[in-house]
């Protein structure tokens, strides 16, 4: 995954984030177009799961270089015009030897990591914050038990996202929706999901966060978001004909704006909607204050 660049492309890449630092903004926690790679990790499981993904391509290219490399030897040294007397051998024991433990050890290679990433995975910290997602065909509904807070979270239709493109806020198409779950940024958030009606899932790539939402029953993930942003998801588990359309977002905020977010959620949806795009305003013009300056 090649990430870092240096040169005219990112200096280009540069200047559009000082012209038009709402776009960089939500460009993130979602798709690139011709992206390579799994999208930039913000939680430690995230970041485990990219660093797993990146080991596993380095193993399989390395296997499958060796194995091209023994098929290219095979077709020069040993075809009929150039080895027209072919040995009789049956077995050779250091080679047997060879292609059972080194198999053995890349398995161990993969093992390790694997068992490490899924005891982080399932091992939960004490929670600062638990959100019950309970989906529904085709839309989300979110709980905060401990605040007394229930909203749903619809997929924004084509007309709102050109009405939002026009305030100026470049929202993403098939994944933005009217009411995002917010949360504050360096706090373990536990996510109680299920559903009620088919089996869903609920995935948010950059978190590292996959579970299934089944009727009947409480599953559970859990994730600690490191830096502010929106980052989105979709339902993972096909649960009809709008599956689709049955996107994933959540906001992550400093402290402050998550309890002013908190406070206005008791009053209203729309008066939460207006802290956020405030704190969106002011993000976004501390990102051009500090292009200027560099």
């Amino acid at each position: 995954m090649i990430k870092n660049w240096k040169g005219p492309a990112a200096g280009a890449v540069a200047l559009g984030t000082a012209v038009s630092p709402g776009a960089a903004l939500a460009a993130q926690g979602q798709p690139e177009r011709w992206q390579l790679g799994l999208q930039d990790g913000v939680t430690p499981i995230a970041h485990q799961i990219n660093d797993f993904h990146n080991l596993l391509l380095v193993i399989i290219f390395a296997i499958a270089i060796f194995v091209m490399a023994l098929l290219i030897i095979v077709m020069v040294r040993f075809n009929a015009k150039a080895n027209p007397n072919p040995s009789r051998t049956s077995h050779n024991t250091v080679i047997e030897v060879a292609w059972t433990v080194v198999p053995i050890m890349i398995l161990l290679v993969i093992a390790f990591p694997s068992w490490r990433l899924l005891r982080a995975q399932y091992t939960y910290p004490e929670a600062d914050l638990v959100i019950k997602a309970t989906g529904f065909q085709w839309h989300w509904e979110y709980e905060y038990p401990d605040n007394k807070i229930n909203f749903g979270s619809y997929m924004l239709e084509d007309k709102d996202i050109e009405q939002a493109r026009r305030e100026g806020r470049n929202l993403p198409r098939l994944l933005a929706v009217d009411n995002e779950v917010v949360v504050p940024v360096n706090k373990v958030v536990h996510v109680l999901v299920t559903s009620q009606d088919v089996i869903h899932n609920w995935t948010i790539p950059a978190f590292g966060s996959k579970i299934d939402a089944v009727p009947g029953r409480i599953t559970r993930t859990w994730f600690k978001a490191e830096g502010n942003g929106t980052y989105y998801g979709e339902c993972s588990e096909l649960c009809g004909i709008r599956h689709a359309f049955m996107p994933i977002a959540v906001k992550v905020v400093a402290e402050p704006v998550y309890e002013e977010w908190l406070s206005a959620m008791k009053v209203s949806p729309t008066k939460a909607n207006e802290v956020l795009r405030r704190a969106d305003f002011d993000r976004q013009n501390s990102k051009r204050r500090l292009a200027r300056s560099n």
